[in-house]
């Protein structure tokens, strides 16, 4: 079967598919979180020292009323232990002129030396020490699914091969095997039923609350549970290529970057440290007592910025994975509400990569139903991708199709065969023009779009024309853009012809378009847009990689590619453009939270620093209340791990 275009489709047959990569496999969950990672057990042991050394100095001196000298000394002694290291590591940080936000918290650890405010110091210690470790509890409690998903991730799968059914461990699964999934088994790897009925609960990685029915021909996705039912795969993808496999990435990625947010709390604390001296100094200088100025340091020591931001960064990468959107880069949560320009790819973006047949001209003296059904007869003995939709028409059309015989496909002469006694050829406009067959000359004028002509027992007798659809979503998503989103321009890039692409723009209200362009024209246009602007680049193909690369937020779109899959920033596994909105709401919301968390922390600690400067708070009162401050921060920040009732807005 020929036509007066080929398809744009990466995958369509004949083409070279780039097979997954055999690589490692996945490092198990507890790797993660080991003494060697970005989490140490320095800080929950000084912690530990802290409160030992609290408890111990209460007890010695308000039930066994024990000498000054006897119920400081636990005091003393957790200063020394766990006090000097975090002076250390300030110190350190103040030689490579990095001004923190914690460096109130030093100073007020050696004020409390200075000043015999010997308990205050000791608390302040447990703040900071006890701060990290509640950090590391809060972000696993963000992650709490993914690690949970992780723990129950199988070692082994069972390959069937040659009528047995062998235990083989997953390094050695590669695509194209055979495996058996038994009742309440983790998926291994992602792969297709080919023998099988049941359900499976992919809530885990997809976020859906209700098992998924399974049969022959259903694709199964790693880290999904098994139902009830014994379930045969041929796999798709190796072990350590799936889905399961690249949403685990995000963790061990997440803690690996130090998020751009991060950041933004240094900053903050860069005002807020010398403010806060400031207003300690003074406090000291008209009162002329040195205790309110060990009092304003406690209570401004600022820990909302140290906890709050980290945790709500993580908390929203983790919700995306459990969305099936896999942030590969923090940065982008906070640089996609600062993008003004959004760039479209065409095929497979918002379109769904898979030519519609639209339009059936049919000639004088023929049945359209008649001519889909010879016509879809035929069909069903090719690999085109537009006997795909060919066979799509007949089926929504009801149609039972007789069978086809004497089928033949010579190159440039399209497809024969008989069907139902009638000779039946799918071909090109060209070749029916050059073999000047009888009823050539009712062939209706050129259009965009694919199309292909048929002729019934030598005569002309139809035009099929085929459109790649838009998206269900699509006109919807590109008109709430601007509205909900700010996005101010909108426009595709597309290496298709101009006639699919305006019709295309057309049906999804886009007015800006660049069409036939090569991969190096597209990267041209992306990096003068983002020269003007913060611009999101939103593709699925090889093609669009070097323009995902130069665009603000880079955001590939389905599983098509892994070049593709490297280059962005965002990828969202399923095909979907409610995701990419799912996406955007998340990265707003984790802003919001996360600048909650750290603003209200300080306004508090301002208000307890006012307190504290006119003599209403102790070093101890103000160090107990500043935890309070502490809790309620990391608390609100916590919420972004947790998807709201609405998640998008289309």
């Amino acid at each position: 079967m020929k036509t007066t275009q080929e398809p744009a489709s990466a995958s369509g047959p004949g083409t070279s598919v780039a097979q997954p990569k055999q690589s490692d496999p996945p490092a198990p969950a507890s790797a993660w979180y080991s003494p060697s990672g970005l989490w140490t057990r320095k800080s929950s042991i000084i912690a530990a020292i802290a409160v030992a050394g609290i408890v111990l100095h209460l007890v010695l001196r308000f039930s066994l009323h024990a000498s000054p000298r006897s119920y400081l000394m636990p005091l003393l002694a957790t200063l020394a232990l766990g006090g000097l290291p975090l002076l250390h590591d300030l110190l350190r940080k103040l030689l490579k002129r990095d001004f923190g936000a914690d460096l109130l918290g030093g100073i007020s650890i050696v004020a409390s030396i200075l000043l015999g405010e010997y308990l205050a110091g000791t608390i302040i210690v447990l703040m900071l020490a006890g701060g990290e470790a509640l950090e590391r509890y809060a972000l696993r409690s963000a992650s709490s699914v993914l690690a949970a998903l992780a723990k129950r991730m199988p070692s082994i799968a069972h390959r069937k091969l040659a009528g047995q059914t062998l235990d083989v461990a997953l390094a050695e699964i590669a695509v194209g095997d055979t495996l058996v999934i038994h009742p309440h088994e983790i998926c291994p790897t992602d792969g297709v039923v080919t023998e099988g009925h049941g359900l499976m609960d992919e809530s885990y990685l997809t976020g859906e609350p209700f098992k998924i029915t399974k049969t022959s021909g259903s694709t199964v996705i790693s880290g999904a549970i098994n139902g009830e039912s014994d379930l045969t795969i041929r796999t798709t993808r190796c072990p350590a290529d799936s889905r399961y496999v690249k949403i685990m990435e995000v963790m061990r990625e997440s803690e690996a970057r130090r998020p751009r947010l991060q950041r933004l709390g240094d900053q903050l604390g860069a005002f807020y440290t010398p403010a806060a001296l400031t207003v300690a100094l003074l406090a000291w200088g008209i009162s002329g007592e040195s205790v309110r100025f060990l009092s304003v340091l406690v209570i401004a020591t600022p820990c909302p910025l140290l906890l709050a931001i980290p945790i709500a960064i993580i908390g929203s990468i983790s919700l995306c994975a459990r969305r099936a959107i896999i942030v590969k880069s923090p940065v982008v949560l906070e640089q996609i509400a600062k993008c003004r320009t959004a760039i479209f790819d065409k095929t497979g973006t918002l379109t769904y990569g898979e030519p519609k047949l639209t339009e059936q001209l049919i000639a004088p003296g023929f049945a359209q139903r008649e001519v889909l059904t010879l016509v879809a007869s035929l069909e069903s003995y090719s690999k085109h991708p537009l006997a795909r939709a060919i066979l799509a028409a007949a089926k929504e059309a009801a149609i039972q199709l007789p069978e086809a015989t004497e089928v033949s496909e010579q190159p440039g002469h399209g497809l024969l065969g008989t069907v139902s006694g009638h000779q039946v050829r799918i071909t090109s406009r060209g070749n029916l023009l050059a073999q000047k067959t009888d009823g050539a000359d009712e062939l209706p004028p050129v259009a965009g779009g694919l199309e292909c002509v048929v002729t019934i027992d030598g005569r002309y007798a139809a035009a099929l024309r085929f459109r790649d659809a838009p998206r269900a979503e699509s006109l919807s998503f590109v008109k709430h853009l601007g509205p909900k989103h700010h996005f101010q321009r909108l426009m595709i890039v597309s290496g298709d012809r101009e006639t699919e692409v305006r019709y295309l723009a057309d049906r999804v209200g886009i007015t800006e378009i660049h069409a036939e362009k090569s991969p190096e024209e597209k990267l041209a246009i992306v990096r003068n847009e983002t020269a003007a602007a913060k611009t999101l680049y939103v593709g699925d193909g090889i093609n669009d990689a070097p323009a995902m690369m130069a665009a603000t937020v880079g955001m590939a779109i389905g599983q098509n590619s892994d070049v593709t899959a490297e280059a962005a920033g965002v990828v969202i596994m399923d095909n979907s453009l409610e995701k990419v909105d799912e996406f955007i709401h998340v990265s707003h919301r984790m802003r919001i939270i996360a600048l909650q968390s750290a603003v209200g922390g300080m306004s508090l600690s301002v208000i307890g620093m006012v307190l504290a400067a006119t003599g209403h708070l102790t070093p101890v009162n103000g160090a107990i209340t500043q935890e309070v401050i502490d809790v309620l921060a990391v608390l609100n920040a916590l919420r972004a791990a947790f998807a709201p009732k609405v998640i998008h807005d289309l």
